[in-house]
């Protein structure tokens, strides 16, 4: 692509070696380049808004003095953006090669969000409040099998009054697509800093239980039980919560997530041709199911039980022979 040549040209990396990232679910691609002992990251991405506030949030992180990677250049009309290399030591990787550690990783998880959550909440994000967590579950009856299509069009005004009648928590900066995927351990730096971050295009404001819901109800892997509950008693004793309103809004926003990503992963194989995200149905499934067998979700409950089929093998072998056959809309 010339727009790539002439980009990394300019910048001082024209001769450099380019190897591709490993990618996610988005229109964004990565590669890692190396020139005379240096690497950097080129993201190549669409232009517009998404560009631009991923630009904004990363100057919002590092003035917290949280790692976010520091921009070398950017090209705003192209989508062409150089970041500083984190390197490899993913803590989705390190979970896996290192399990004994995980107590300490999740705790570190946990200390992070206990800083972003102290910061002042920035100006320039949309709320992610009960409307628009409500409007993201429009996705399900949209995308995921239903058994019953009146009952799944029950979901979405269903989770805005949840909402309204369970959460109490002033909104915080939230990252959104928070997990171990997107986030590099960085050892030698002291604190919050040793997390660095990837992916917070999609920051937004939101209840404190989001980030917390998205780590510890991780779609790509199982966190264990025991880890998950002392976080987020960590989490409540540290920011002085009433455990019980707590407990209602995680189960409420770990609920909502886990419709979301259902309808999302759903969406992935039938529309994007991307089958591998059918494994990871029965996981978010099973999410949901514990979210939903809080005391003030047995509305949710009920509806979720008529509208949607479980992600038994056969289901899921019938979508998989659909993969990739939906039109994207």
């Amino acid at each position: 692509m010339a727009e790539i040549t002439a980009f990394l040209a300019r910048h001082g990396w024209g001769t450099a070696e380019r190897r591709p990232l490993a990618g996610d679910a988005s229109a964004r691609r990565y590669e890692r380049i190396r020139h005379g002992g240096q690497s950097a990251v080129l993201m190549i991405a669409p232009p517009g808004a998404e560009f631009a506030r991923f630009l904004s949030v990363d100057a919002w992180l590092l003035a917290q003095g949280f790692s976010a990677p520091q921009i070398l250049a950017a090209a705003p009309e192209t989508g062409l953006m150089l970041l500083e290399d984190f390197g490899d030591a993913v803590l989705a990787r390190l979970l896996t090669l290192q399990p004994e550690n995980q107590p300490a990783f999740y705790a570190a998880i946990t200390d992070f969000l206990i800083a972003l959550h102290a910061c002042p909440v920035p100006d320039f994000l949309a709320p992610l409040d009960g409307p628009a967590l409500a409007e993201l579950v429009g996705l399900v009856p949209a995308w995921y099998p239903l058994a019953d299509l009146a009952a799944g069009a029950e979901l979405v005004p269903l989770i805005a009054s949840l909402w309204a009648e369970t959460e109490p928590f002033a909104p915080v900066m939230c990252l959104r697509d928070f997990h171990a995927e997107n986030v590099i351990w960085l050892p030698g730096r002291a604190g919050s800093a040793r997390l660095g971050l990837l992916d917070f295009q999609d920051a937004v404001v939101a209840a404190p239980a989001y980030d917390l819901v998205s780590a510890l109800q991780d779609a790509r892997r199982d966190v264990p039980a025991a880890i998950e509950a002392r976080e987020r008693a960590r989490y409540v004793a540290l920011r002085g919560f009433d455990p019980v309103q707590f407990e209602a809004s995680y189960a409420l926003l770990g609920a909502q997530r886990a419709l979301r990503i259902l309808a999302i992963f759903a969406r992935l194989c039938l529309a994007g041709g991307k089958p591998q995200y059918l494994a990871l149905i029965p996981r978010v499934w099973g999410y949901l199911r514990r979210n939903l067998g809080a005391p003030g979700l047995a509305p949710l409950r009920r509806v979720v039980d008529a509208a949607l089929l479980p992600p038994t093998p056969d289901l899921l072998a019938r979508m998989e022979r659909e993969c990739g056959q939906h039109l994207m809309r």
